[in-house]
């Protein structure tokens, strides 16, 4: 008998299969983490690894006798999903991936013989995703593997399923984390300002592109605050502010200064769709409130993603103004904070000081 040839023979088949999740890959192969030890299925949800650290093995064991241990969130020394639910998630999978635009839930339950609120249960059993969330993290990847290939806007958005330019652009920014021009330009000569002023908890950077803040750091060096910028935004070009950005200056000191006034101003956030989904959950929570990075994760509706949701947290560029110094342990201490645990500290004292604290 011939062997049967993997469906996935090279590392890029291998790598794009973990980034989509497929769980057709789990009956292939395993890949590990170098940076954590871990190795897991292709289709665990855990945040995604870069892939300089990445290794492939064709099995557990295999990993297991290269020195890693296994994944507490996929198990991958477990037994597969059952056969027909495997099978059932790999064809709707495939459904979903040759369509020219992404099918409706009904179109696909109609497809498989089965009805929709059936399908939507037993594909995200098998998966960890919903069948629309599958077609949209598919989507924002061949959008942006299409424009890296220097495919003109517009047709790279038809090829990944958006109808209409106008669709295009307004999910695109929530998608890459910039218009699609600018990941197209890699975000070469975004021109950003930016002006460094003293508050009481240091230095605050503030930085600002034409569609609004980009960025608010603190610390305690200027030097320190712009290489952070230049960081954050390797390609732009940034320019010390003029005169009128001091209005705008003014008023983060004193959001620094009295956290819970919170800031009316247009923001330009920039990051992944969950680190956006992250954010804008942090924003719905209440100067004198703290919530634990549990419940936050409970709040976006993924309750296992308390430690991606501490990673989002700690990518956050705009401090004070997306409020991430109100997320603490558990227990209620504190926990690290992208600007110091002190000024954490600082800044839940200064809207304690309004009422009490709420932990939830």
């Amino acid at each position: 008998m011939m062997p049967v040839r993997s469906p996935y023979p090279t590392p890029e088949a291998r790598w794009a299969a973990v980034q989509q999740r497929d769980p057709a890959a789990d009956a292939w192969f395993r890949y590990a983490v170098l940076s954590t030890g871990v190795y897991c299925r292709p289709s665990c949800p855990s945040r995604p690894a870069r892939r300089e650290n990445v290794r492939f093995h064709p099995s557990a064991e295999a990993a297991e006798a290269a020195g890693f241990r296994a994944c507490k969130r996929c198990h991958p020394r477990e037994a597969r999903p059952a056969p027909r639910l495997s099978a059932l998630v790999t064809r709707v999978s495939r459904l979903i991936e040759r369509a020219d635009k992404p099918p409706t839930l009904a179109e696909l339950a109609a497809a498989v013989n089965l009805s929709p609120f059936h399908l939507q249960r037993r594909f995200k059993q098998g998966t960890g995703v919903t069948p629309r969330e599958y077609a949209d993290a598919l989507r924002r990847r061949r959008i942006a593997q299409d424009l890296a290939r220097s495919r003109t806007v517009t047709e790279a958005g038809y090829a990944a399923g958006y109808g209409s330019a106008t669709r295009l652009y307004a999910n695109a920014p929530a998608a890459l984390g910039m218009t699609p021009g600018e990941f197209a330009r890699g975000a070469a000569g975004l021109p950003i300002q930016a002006a460094v002023a003293r508050c009481s908890l240091g230095q605050v950077l503030v930085a600002t592109t034409e569609r609004g803040v980009c960025a608010i750091l603190l610390g305690d060096e200027v030097g320190a605050l712009r290489d952070d910028l230049a960081r954050r935004f390797p390609q732009a070009d940034i320019r010390p502010a003029g005169k009128d950005l001091a209005s705008l200056l003014e008023r983060v000191v004193a959001l620094v200064e009295d956290p819970g006034q919170g800031l009316d101003l247009a923001l330009d956030v920039r990051g992944t769709a969950f680190q956006q989904r992250v954010w804008q959950a942090l924003r719905q929570v209440r100067p004198g409130e703290t919530v634990s990075y549990a419940e936050l994760a409970r709040r976006i509706g993924l309750p296992r993603a308390a430690r991606a949701v501490a990673a989002a947290c700690g990518a956050n560029a705009l401090a004070v103004a997306i409020p991430c110094h109100r997320v603490v342990r558990g227990d209620g201490t504190l926990s690290g904070y992208r600007w110091g645990t002190e000024r954490k500290r600082a800044l839940l004292a200064r809207e304690a000081a309004d009422g009490p604290v709420r932990k939830r």
